[in-house]
């Protein structure tokens, strides 16, 4: 949902999602003269509760050693910004934001006229589609203050951090899978790491339920010294098999690929029929539901589900490399014409040519307002080329890792786009000393449960391009965008044209991340150098000087407040 609101030389412009409320902001000249920020207050309707927002950050005068971890009234410390997201909102509630301009000095802080903006966040299930995001945020304060950075009982799912954590989409999966409860459904699944016990008891209890459940699984082998010995996932898989009691009449293995079968997805039959599917980017693991920033999405279209049946059936044959690449090439071909409008495509591999990058890349070029693209294993040159235009609006990129070599200098010859790195607040971040005061001071230690493994952050796979246009695209699946993906792996992907709701929902969720990792980004980058004001990340400006750089043509900031407003 967008609203539209103004009052006194101030604008709002509120986006909501299911969990998230975005407030792009604006100000005439007249408006910003005094402008200390913003002061903003949230009515909850469906909870009956009304409060000030709190931040961070703080005016030295005023508070000039803020406690680890302490929260301040916006009324007395305002945020400084013309984009502010409530991240602690909740699906299908109605609230109310009052945003007061606050002015003047720190010690003698005046104010303006109220913006006031009602608006309503989207139900998880929005009818054909329904969308889970997990926190995707172990390490970070919240985190560390709610459970002093325990490690969640992930097979307890009556652990408060671990539904904290899953916010949603542990119990989304959960429930598709239960949907087979009678004779009358059945379930196909096709799956990579396959071992979180939760879910391996739900499609036993289906399987009893329902008499009717396949799932394909890893079970293939690699080279090492010389011979072929199973995977760790396969390895993994196994083991959580055997000890959770799954029959063999249940598992499909799937052992002829050339690289990994990577799919996320289950189908669900009614008498036969397919009528509805579950994908994205989550793999079966405690980790995966917890950890790491995933997406579910459920899909109710017969025609969707359909191909995602017929695509099963072909996995099921355990096909090799060249007949599967031939199937998803006849089946889901190359939308050279694009994807039509108010349209859901499924798209499959792997293929026999990876002319599907240089499409995307078209896609990303033809773009008229902005790119919002998460990369778990960094950006194929193919896309860092056309990252690499040069464009009057900004691109925004989150990353599991920093990006090195040629791909690096392409992402970043355009100064309009941004990076968000997955990071904790640990070692590097803190190591920045401010004479007289430390950042480490502010901020609380945050840890990270999981030790081992490759993705610790941003795992999810998903693009958005003119996200606040009437006709966005969101891409979204278990596919990265990469070579492999394309031409060796079992994968999938949805092209979801034309669905403001859905997109809302995805910037919401990207935007809550980017602004996560981007903090983190940013404090890591003051830890290696000393040519920054570090102290413009520790205290709020206590002049109205913070406002220039959002008025300053082709500026970040300047570029982000035209774009939400």
């Amino acid at each position: 949902m967008r609203k539209k609101k103004s009052n006194g030389g101030i604008s709002v412009h509120a986006i909501s999602g299911t969990h998230v409320v975005l407030l792009g902001l604006d100000a005439t000249e007249k408006a910003r003269k005094k402008l200390l920020g913003f002061a903003i207050e949230r009515e909850d309707h469906t909870e009956r509760e009304r409060y000030w927002l709190k931040g961070f950050r703080t005016f030295e005068e005023t508070e000039p050693d803020p406690q680890p971890g302490s929260l301040h009234s916006t009324l007395e410390h305002p945020i400084q910004s013309f984009l502010w997201g409530d991240y602690t909102a909740k699906p299908n509630h109605k609230y109310t934001f009052r945003i007061r301009p606050v002015l003047n000095k720190p010690k003698r802080l005046e104010y303006g006229e109220d913006v006031v903006v009602q608006i309503k966040t989207e139900n998880v299930d929005m009818g054909k589609h329904a969308v889970f995001f997990n926190r995707g945020a172990i390490a970070s304060q919240a985190y560390a203050r709610k459970f002093r950075n325990r490690v969640p009982d992930s097979e307890d799912l009556t652990d408060k951090a671990t539904i904290w954590l899953s916010r949603g989409l542990m119990e989304g999966a959960l429930d598709f899978i239960g949907q087979a409860k009678s004779s009358r459904y059945a379930l196909r699944a096709a799956v990579y790491e396959f071992n979180y016990p939760p879910f391996l008891e739900a499609f036993k209890k289906a399987a009893v339920e329902c008499k009717d459940v396949k799932i394909i699984y890893e079970a293939g082998s690699q080279k090492k010294e010389g011979q072929m010995v199973p995977t760790s996932t396969t390895k993994a898989n196994k083991k959580a098999i055997k000890k959770a009691g799954i029959k063999k009449e249940l598992l499909i293995p799937r052992k002829k690929r050339k690289n990994i079968p990577h799919n996320k997805f289950i189908v669900l039959l009614e008498n036969n029929e397919p009528i509805e599917v579950w994908t994205g980017s989550t793999n079966f693991t405690s980790s995966g539901f917890l950890g790491q920033s995933n997406v579910g999405h459920v899909v109710r279209d017969r025609e969707v589900a359909k191909m995602y049946h017929e695509y099963w059936m072909q996995l099921a044959k355990d096909p090799d490399l060249a007949t599967i690449r031939a199937w998803n090439d006849q089946n889901t071909p190359l939308p050279d014409g694009g994807i039509e409008r108010n349209s859901i495509t499924p798209f499959f591999s792997p293929r026999f040519r990876s002319k599907m990058l240089d499409w995307y890349g078209k896609q990303m070029s033809d773009t008229d307002q902005t790119v919002m693209f998460t990369a778990a294993f960094g950006v194929n040159k193919k896309l860092a080329k056309r990252f690499a235009e040069e464009k009057d609006f900004l691109r925004f990129l989150i990353t599991e890792k920093r990006l090195k070599g040629e791909t690096a200098r392409l992402v970043t010859r355009d100064r309009d786009t941004i990076i968000a790195i997955g990071a904790t607040l640990g070692k590097d971040a803190r190591q920045q000393r401010i004479p007289g005061w430390e950042l480490d001071k502010w901020y609380m230690e945050e840890e990270l449960y999981r030790r081992r493994g490759h993705i610790f952050y941003v795992h999810t796979k998903y693009m958005l391009l003119d996200v606040l246009t009437d006709d966005p695209k969101v891409f979204t699946g278990s596919a990265n965008f990469s070579e492999n993906s394309l031409l060796y792996n079992d994968e999938n992907m949805l092209l979801i044209r034309g669905n403001r709701k859905v997109a809302d929902v995805y910037l919401g969720e990207f935007l809550r991340l980017f602004n996560h990792f981007y903090f983190r980004t940013v404090a890591r980058r003051l830890a290696q150098t000393d040519s920054l004001d570090e102290r413009k990340a520790a205290f709020l400006d206590p002049t109205p000087q913070w406002v220039k750089r959002h008025f300053t043509p082709g500026s970040f900031h300047c570029l982000r407040r035209e774009l939400f407003i």
